[in-house]
């Protein structure tokens, strides 16, 4: 689905559930990643995040335009479109719309790389997810020399 696609959705979803029309524009936003959608209020626009359609499917994009459009129209008619009002719960609850949208599926986690350093006179280990500069840091134990040992690829850090 494009932009463009995702505009006549939006206008036709508008008119056919709250009977107003939808004069601005709606877009898909990957940078969006923990919210479904997000309503704009300095320019009125929509923005859509478009796993709503590839992870989960029409209808939950269909709920999550009917929530963005809910404080959309609020805003509109010079109400509050805040999550916690009366007048927001009970639109939403009359066009059918999402109140929370879905969690992402679970994700394998991220390999990580993690550099071991290790102090030259009492060999205390130190696991750092950055490079550190060895001939300004030093340990912290016994204020030796740090040494750079290797470097390890895991989840999460080593013990």
């Amino acid at each position: 689905m494009t932009n463009d696609d995702l505009q006549r959705l939006v206008e036709q979803i508008s008119l056919a559930s709250f009977g107003k029309p939808f004069r601005h524009h709606a877009t898909f936003n990957a940078r969006l990643r923990t919210t479904g959608g997000r309503y704009r209020l300095t320019d009125h626009d929509i923005e859509i995040n478009p796993k709503m359609l590839t992870e989960h499917g029409e209808a939950v994009l269909i709920g999550v335009i009917k929530h963005e459009l809910c404080h959309y129209h609020l805003h509109l008619a010079g109400q509050s479109g805040q999550h916690r009002t009366v007048a927001f719960k009970k639109l939403l609850q009359q066009v059918g719309g999402l109140r929370f949208a879905p969690a992402p599926p679970h994700r394998q986690p991220r390999m990580r790389r993690w550099m071991l350093y290790e102090c030259v006179q009492c060999h205390q280990q130190y696991y750092r997810a950055r490079r550190i500069d060895v001939s300004k840091m030093v340990c912290g134990r016994c204020h030796g020399h740090l040494r750079w040992q290797k470097t390890v690829i895991a989840e999460e850090r080593p013990q």
